[in-house]
């Protein structure tokens, strides 16, 4: 492990879905929108920038995608200044994925280095969370939108 992941967030589950079915989750953002950010200006495609919305708190962030190996792994740089994040998908038999998402490459230090682990940890797991309910059971959990109901 380099020295940027090792300072780095990481949340993971397993999902009882195709690899197939939770990978395309994260590139089709008509799926995504159910259980992440509520807009998407596209696809996630190798090289491609684009931007994610939370109308609900008024955020936007630009996303690029810098490695997409299909139903294996997507990479991302992510916000202003980037950080980086990457999914990683492993089929558990025919009908389940683990699922784990690792944030890294933070420009912080210290106590504020701590805090935005500890947030990213928080954030991703929220994600994952929604993201198991909405492929396992077709629920939408609006988990993202309720963690911060008066904005942040």
């Amino acid at each position: 492990m380099n020295a940027e992941k090792s300072k780095s967030a990481e949340a993971q589950m397993l999902i009882r879905r195709p690899v197939a079915e939770v990978f395309n989750a994260f590139v089709d953002p008509e799926e995504t929108t159910k259980f992440w950010f509520t807009k998407s200006s596209g696809r996630l495609e190798l090289n491609k920038t684009v931007n994610w919305e939370w109308e609900m708190y008024g955020v936007s962030s630009p996303v690029k995608t810098t490695m997409l190996i299909e139903n294996v792994q997507i990479s991302i740089e992510w916000g202003e200044p980037p950080t980086f994040v990457d999914f990683n998908f492993k089929p558990m038999g025919d009908e389940a994925t683990y699922l784990t998402i690792q944030h890294y490459g933070f420009n912080k230090t210290g106590d504020e280095l701590i805090q935005a682990i500890k947030d990213s940890t928080g954030g991703f797991t929220t994600v994952i969370d929604g993201l198991k309910a909405w492929l396992e059971h077709g629920i939408q959990l609006n988990l993202v939108a309720d963690k911060f109901p008066h904005g942040k």
